[in-house]
């Protein structure tokens, strides 16, 4: 191999080294374990070329050699093939997630698995109302002047709120309500739902005009997203096992705790499903998340990404096998929503 190839394999076995001791790696360790049938004269020299590129460095005189972020950016860029799921993880995703009976359930399930398979903290993002569409509006009546509006959307997100009516309505006038507003709005982008709700008491039956001016409020409400309700975290404990990758564990654990720093590292997933994002370190906005890496991919259906999954872990973990198990859970999610 030519000297530019060997330095590419002489990092390959420094990261790959690195992540499986946490010990910086040396030449001899390199000439030992690797064949790449040359000296340890010769790894020296690329190591030193390796370093002088800022790919790695030495953390203590007579040490060997870690990976730097750029070092691990080349990696993951150019040198990694991902790790395959074995049966047995192929098992585990699916018992997680057939045992879901609802949305909630199969993000639930879908962290939890995820967090044991990558032995990392995972974060899902619910689905974002504005990328779903309609299903299903019902309507409910409780009692003589009270209805419950449902709302529900193709990826099984379920909203609902509860009117006070300002006198009784008929059962009849319900049920015509119920024809009209799923007419009027099934299988339409909740993004374009606000003007159509706008319009519904001009476009409406007489009878029905003012019961949809009361309810126009309602729904619009129904539309807003919650962000305290849109993130999915399991696996914080497993940050105890990474105790040495992690200095100062408080300011990631505070990252964790901020449900906007977490829609962030997951809401650049927003324009197709299927595409690994790697941010390493300092390529983290967060700065309490540079001693940190997070693999992400959207899920969704029909390449269109409905929200993120992800994972954090320390810069030292194993990109290949995390980068594939993500992007494994992601799919499982996008099918049974797209079932569903």
């Amino acid at each position: 191999m030519n000297v530019e190839d060997r330095k590419l394999a002489v990092l390959r076995a420094i990261v790959e080294d690195f992540i499986a001791t946490n010990e910086p790696v040396g030449s001899k360790a390199i000439v030992d374990r690797h064949n790449l049938g040359v000296s340890p004269a010769t790894i020296r020299n690329d190591m030193a070329a390796l370093e002088d590129e800022g790919l790695i460095h030495q953390p203590h005189t007579s040490a060997g050699r870690v990976p730097t972020d750029a070092g691990y950016r080349l990696f993951v860029d150019r040198l990694t093939s991902l790790k395959p799921l074995s049966q047995a993880e192929r098992r585990a995703i699916e018992k997680f997630l057939d045992n879901a009976v609802d949305l909630d359930g199969v993000l639930r399930n879908a962290v939890r698995a995820l967090a044991q398979l990558t032995r990392n903290v995972a974060v899902v993002q619910y689905p974002s109302l504005s990328r779903s569409r309609v299903r299903h509006l019902e309507t409910v009546l409780l009692s003589p002047s009270r209805l419950m509006v449902v709302l529900i959307t193709d990826t099984g997100r379920v909203e609902q709120r509860v009117v006070e009516l300002p006198g009784a309505v008929e059962p009849d006038d319900v049920a015509d309500l119920r024809t009209t507003l799923n007419g009027k709005l099934k299988d339409q982008r909740l993004a374009d739902a606000p003007e159509i709700i706008a319009d519904l008491p001009s476009t409406v039956p007489g009878h029905l005009s003012s019961l949809v001016s009361i309810l126009t409020t309602v729904l619009l409400e129904a539309l807003v997203e919650h962000p305290s309700e849109r993130v999915v975290l399991a696996g914080s404990a497993n940050l105890t096992e990474h105790s040495l990758d992690f200095p100062a564990i408080r300011p990631v654990l505070e990252a964790l705790e901020e449900q906007v720093v977490l829609l962030r590292l997951l809401e650049q997933q927003s324009t197709a499903s299927g595409q690994l994002l790697v941010r390493i370190g300092n390529e983290n906005s967060y700065e309490g998340l540079h001693t940190a890496s997070v693999v992400s991919v959207g899920y969704g259906a029909s390449g269109i990404s409905l929200g993120g999954v992800g994972v954090l872990g320390p810069r030292r973990m194993d990109y290949a096998h995390t980068m594939a198990r993500v992007a494994a859970v992601a799919r499982y999610v996008g099918d049974l929503l797209a079932e569903g």
